[in-house]
């Protein structure tokens, strides 16, 4: 595994994955070729091809708690709720391909195909959990 203060790879028999942070498709495409060279050097033969973006992971903070069993009762038919197996809601946007992990204290991890569907996701997603905020007393 390699590090950089801003990309982690880690390389198994089959396949490559490289995890960035705050990085543009560039740059993370330049990292990848790094890493190619580096293991070039070490004498593994390794072709640069078809290099893509699969999956964009984002972590956002609402400005407030959320009652998540009420979220869920609200949006029942795409959300979904188990606190015995998970701490967060699951809810599933699927004309954005995008999934997001809605957590009581207002954290929300949203992946999905590229930035754009992230974005997106988060601002439909916010006017439901708006809704189901926890008042402060």
């Amino acid at each position: 595994m390699l590090q950089n203060d801003e990309q982690y790879e880690t390389v198994s028999r089959n396949e490559i994955n490289i995890a960035f942070a705050e990085i543009n498709e560039e740059e993370a495409k330049l990292g990848a070729r790094r890493l190619a060279r580096c293991l070039q050097k070490l004498g593994f033969q390794v072709k640069f091809t078809d290099f893509k973006v699969v999956n964009v992971l984002a972590v956002c903070t609402m400005p407030f708690e959320i009652r998540l069993p009420e979220f869920t009762k609200r949006n029942r038919p795409i959300a979904s709720y188990e606190p015995e197996l998970h701490p967060a809601a699951s809810y599933r946007i699927k004309h954005l391909k995008a999934t997001l992990q809605i957590f009581s204290t207002g954290s929300v991890t949203v992946t999905g195909p590229n930035i754009k569907c992230v974005a997106t996701a988060v601002e439909e997603i916010y006017p439901l959990v708006f809704d189901s905020r926890k008042e402060i007393l």
